[in-house]
């Protein structure tokens, strides 16, 4: 039988590769600089609007449920509001946002819980935020990252679809690649790069039509130079050797450094320079 291996060999095992770190590094710099303004598109003024509003935004627009949640919260302002709601009243308030039945039953029992084990109040920890009726881990990290200011990586499906089409990802499963995008970026960049990519997938990187042409990272994305058959961009070497330009998606000559010519061209401009001074001669 062999060995073990010791725990810091199967860490440095585990970690992404070191290109992968900076190409989504990079990624996530070129977003900041596109989206500067990106946040969480809900409206909302404590831990349990923003909760509330996560819960009712499932299968809907964020903008639709900005169109009721005014409403709602003036009529339910605490939990135990939603804890003692008539059902049917409030289904009939949150009806526009889709499956009001079940969204109802979840604000109820959320209303219920919160009451019974938080004293009425949104726990601050992700641990307790996902027992609540309703509540999963996407819906945590929204109000942890947003409410609290505690980072965290919320996968919705642009998130998702925007890491596995930039590499970081091939998971299907919002916690793997939830893990997978922890382990490229640093921590205190988490709520903000998952605002970033939802802005960039709902404005750019669409699911069935992505405007590459108009995207500030198309050269950090395996997709989009699959797409057009664009050959994939090296990785910068510690020599920046490697950092070439690629007109590959747009048609214009991407950031970067000017392409080294090969041995071999170099090789054919050495040898015409030689005949020609032959012939001078």
């Amino acid at each position: 039988m062999s060995p073990a291996r010791p725990p810091e060999a199967a860490a440095a095992a585990s970690r992404p590769p070191v290109a992968l770190v900076r190409r989504a590094r990079r990624v996530n710099r070129a977003l900041a600089v596109r989206w500067p303004d990106a946040r969480c598109e809900l409206d909302f003024r404590s831990p349990l609007e923003l909760l509330v509003a996560t819960v009712l935004s499932a299968q809907t627009t964020d903008v639709r449920v900005n169109q009721v949640t005014p409403a709602l919260f003036a009529r339910y302002p605490d939990a135990a509001g939603y804890a003692g709601a008539d059902p049917a009243e409030l289904e009939d308030l949150i009806r526009p946002t889709g499956f009001f039945r079940a969204k109802a039953r979840s604000l109820q029992g959320l209303g219920r819980a919160l009451v019974e084990r938080f004293d009425g109040e949104v726990p601050p920890r992700l641990e307790d935020l996902v027992t609540l009726p309703g509540v999963g881990r996407k819906t945590a990290n929204v109000v942890l990252g947003d409410a609290f200011g505690v980072p965290g990586i919320t996968v919705d499906t642009h998130v998702g679809r925007l890491a596995r089409r930039l590499g970081w990802t091939t998971e299907e499963d919002p916690v793997k690649v939830e893990q997978d995008i922890a382990a490229l970026i640093p921590r205190p960049e988490w709520t903000l790069l998952s605002h970033r990519l939802i802005f960039h997938g709902r404005r750019t990187c669409h699911a069935r039509k992505p405007d590459c042409a108009t995207c500030p990272i198309t050269r950090d994305c395996p997709s989009a130079l699959v797409r057009v058959g664009a050959p994939p961009i090296p990785e910068p070497s510690s020599s920046g050797q490697g950092d070439v330009p690629i007109r590959a998606v747009t048609g214009h000559r991407l950031p970067g450094r000017r392409p080294q010519p090969s041995s071999a061209s170099q090789s054919r401009s050495s040898a015409v320079t030689r005949a020609g001074s032959s012939s001078g001669r």
